[in-house]
């Protein structure tokens, strides 16, 4: 008879959130599969948990996966974990689940902390809808792409971010959504738990010297909704321009902006601004 998946949530920080039932999960199946086993071993040896386990990440994801559904088909049961949190979340973890979805394979869920929902519910942002977009690519194109998609994207927007990349997304957040509120959330149920709410345009500012350590969460205000579209002039569109040259923009991103809140063509009002 086949045995289950249990994919079980993690402490993203505090080891006192690891509930009872993952606890009893991880002393009843007969082996874990772990993105890191020496980081697991420590909660392991933490709640007296003593299992075999298997390395499981993203660059043997494959060949493993096939390993652990076969046990599990031959009758054993396996659990996975991530070094922190849910796993399949922004996590290698989503490969094997799919493989079991395939395969025929029962999946159990043991819930736990997640990074995602804990910063959303203490960002001071609307939480009835939102988007999680993970991390951004750090291919320029993909990037850019990716950004590009959410222009208009009206719900809250969660996006992960590692304290070295901070200051380049934060700068290009803000070159593509403008200024609107943020709250930065970093070190989650840790000892330097800290959230920051400020704007984009503030934050890029002082933020930009990586001065900000540990694992961060960046909680983005959607776009406004407009109740009534406003009608612009091209001469309009282009004092709006010149307003935010004035504010230290440079020209083609004054244009950018001006076109996103007037529906005019950037290239439309950077004409215009170049020849007068």
């Amino acid at each position: 008879m086949s045995g289950v998946l249990f994919v079980v949530g993690t402490p993203i920080g505090n080891l006192g959130d690891f509930s009872p039932r993952a606890v009893e999960t991880l002393n009843s199946v007969d082996f874990i599969a772990a993105e890191d086993t020496r980081v697991t071993l420590k909660l392991l040896n933490r709640f007296g948990i003593k299992k075999p386990m298997i390395s499981y990440f993203e660059h043997n994801k494959k060949e493993r996966g096939d390993i652990i559904c076969s046990r599990i088909e031959n009758g054993e049961n396996c659990a996975i974990v991530t070094d922190a949190g849910m796993p399949c979340i922004s996590d290698p973890g989503e490969e094997l689940v799919k493989q079991c979805a395939e395969r025929g394979i029962r999946t159990i869920v043991v819930p736990g902390p997640s990074a995602v929902i804990s910063a959303l519910a203490v960002s001071g942002l609307a939480t009835g809808r939102f988007t999680f977009e993970g991390f951004l690519s750090t291919n320029k194109k993909s990037r850019k792409e990716h950004l590009e998609q959410l222009a208009n994207e009206k719900r809250t927007m969660i996006f992960y971010e590692a304290p070295h990349k901070l200051a380049a997304t934060l700068n290009d957040l803000y070159n593509a959504f403008g200024d609107r509120r943020i709250s930065i959330v970093r070190e989650i149920t840790k000892i330097h738990e800290e959230v920051i709410r400020t704007t984009l345009k503030k934050a890029a500012e002082n933020y930009g010297d990586g001065s900000l350590k540990g694992e961060i969460v960046l909680v983005l205000e959607g776009a406004a909704e407009n109740v009534e579209q406003e009608e612009f002039t091209l001469e309009q569109a282009s004092n709006m321009a010149k307003k935010l040259m004035e504010d230290g923009c440079s020209v083609s991103e004054s244009a950018k902006q001006a076109a996103k809140i007037t529906g005019f063509k950037k290239n439309e009002i950077y004409k215009i601004i170049m020849t007068e």
